[in-house]
């Protein structure tokens, strides 16, 4: 799995499975938001099994579901209440990363 750190306290991936929470545990991230959608591609796994696995070593997650090219000004409003309230730092997640660091971005100038 690939990591990107982008911000201060955030970091971005693609998808992350349930076996990938160890991993995730060992490198320091103490919360994930997830930001696509269940069922965008055939054998991605779904939220609820993420966050199952995440619970298991103490990763707190955040379903926060963009449908790519349809954000809305509430998709904005979820992602910056879960950036504000969960534990830093975070990991943010989708298929490639690319909706994860645009959310981050977004919610950065809506915040300078």
């Amino acid at each position: 799995m690939q990591i990107q750190q982008i911000g201060p306290d955030f970091h971005i991936s693609g998808q992350v499975h349930p076996e990938n929470m160890r991993e995730l545990a060992a490198r320091g991230i103490k919360a994930i938001i997830c930001n696509r959608p269940d069922n965008e591609e055939w054998g991605q796994p779904d939220f609820g099994t993420v966050k199952a696995a995440a619970a298991m070593v103490g990763i707190e997650a955040r379903y926060v579901p963009i449908t790519h090219g349809r954000v809305t000004p509430a998709d904005h409003a979820a992602f910056a209440e879960a950036l504000a309230s969960l534990p830093k730092p975070v990991l943010g997640y989708c298929r490639s990363g690319a909706r994860s660091a645009s959310m981050y971005s977004n919610t950065s100038a809506r915040a300078a």
